[in-house]
């Protein structure tokens, strides 16, 4: 089993930088990708970022490349969405996902946070 709590999240303005964590406990193997989705009011949910455990390489929601910067500290068994440069459009509930295997499909993923709100508003 796979814990995984974030935390984080608040109202910013636009233009304003926001950094989420999500902690992570139990199952290594099924933490092999870690990836943030989000869930705007009425919309579904999409993927913004993984990050691969075994190369440390990355991928981006085209909507997020240039602003959004996901890591990862193992030895805290952590992971993190920097997010510069907001915008309104990025307000949502973002939630921390896991899986052994890559996919940006919400279904790909078994284990979820419980989500933490981002608004964007002047």
């Amino acid at each position: 089993q796979v814990q995984l709590v974030e935390s984080g999240g608040g109202l910013v303005r636009p233009g304003d930088s926001l950094r989420l964590s999500c902690a992570a406990s139990g199952g290594t193997w099924s933490r092999n990708v870690m990836a943030w989705f989000r869930q705007a009011s009425g919309k579904e949910r999409e993927f913004v970022a993984a990050h691969f455990r075994m190369d440390g390489g990355t991928n981006y929601a085209e909507s997020v490349k240039g602003r959004f910067t996901i890591s990862r500290d193992n030895t805290k068994s952590t992971a993190y969405l920097q997010m510069n440069n907001l915008k309104p459009e990025d307000t949502a509930v973002y939630y921390c996902a896991s899986s052994a295997t890559w996919s940006t499909r919400p279904s790909n993923y078994r284990y979820w946070g419980q989500g933490t709100q981002v608004t964007v508003s002047s």
